[in-house]
């Protein structure tokens, strides 16, 4: 059986970082995040690869049924056990969807959502410090921390009324998080 974590946290929180480095640390780990999954998946050339292509090259959104049908096939092809999923879900539809999903598959138990919780000052000082592309600047930063928040709660209420919400500190060191994450991963598998 397949042990799923998917890790949520405001832009800038260290979700990528943090999953990256536990998958480095932990050679039964595997990371995953669904814009390069579907990128590997259009890479490939395969059909869905085929339609996942149709929508980005439109600037459209690839629908909601078909990123989840990505993810759970890059799951469930995996050769590890152990999987992280950073910044999924982002949005209550996604919840509700891959929540349908593993509901039908017995190959997969989502074992936690973690979130990494930093404030919107921390997020920001990140964000706009790292500065990588266009998209890092503070109109940019602001939209995306409200597309984050929005849905947050309902997504936090979700997940701990099922008793797998996990938060954790995102306001200390790289260092740090990643070892209180490794260890909570590691007390559940």
């Amino acid at each position: 059986m397949k042990k799923l974590f998917l890790i949520i946290g405001a832009p800038g929180s260290g979700k990528t970082t943090d999953a990256q480095r536990i998958a480095q640390a932990n050679t039964n780990i595997v990371h995953y995040s669904t814009g390069d999954l579907l990128r590997a998946e259009v890479a490939s050339g395969s059909e869905q690869g085929k339609l996942i292509e149709s929508f980005t090259s439109a600037g459209n959104l690839v629908p909601l049924h078909i990123v989840v049908k990505t993810l759970i096939n890059a799951i469930n092809n995996s050769t590890k056990n152990i999987i992280v999923v950073d910044g999924y879900p982002r949005s209550v539809e996604q919840m509700i969807e891959l929540d349908k999903v593993l509901a039908q598959d017995s190959n997969i138990q989502l074992m936690s959502v973690i979130e990494v919780q930093v404030s919107e000052e921390t997020a920001k000082d990140r964000v706009l410090g790292r500065a990588r592309g266009a998209d890092d600047n503070a109109e940019v930063f602001k939209n995306r921390m409200k597309v984050y928040l929005e849905p947050l709660q309902a997504i936090k209420d979700f997940y701990n009324k099922a008793g797998i919400l996990k938060t954790i500190d995102g306001e200390r060191s790289i260092d740090e998080i990643v070892a209180d994450m490794k260890t909570f991963i590691e007390s559940k598998i």
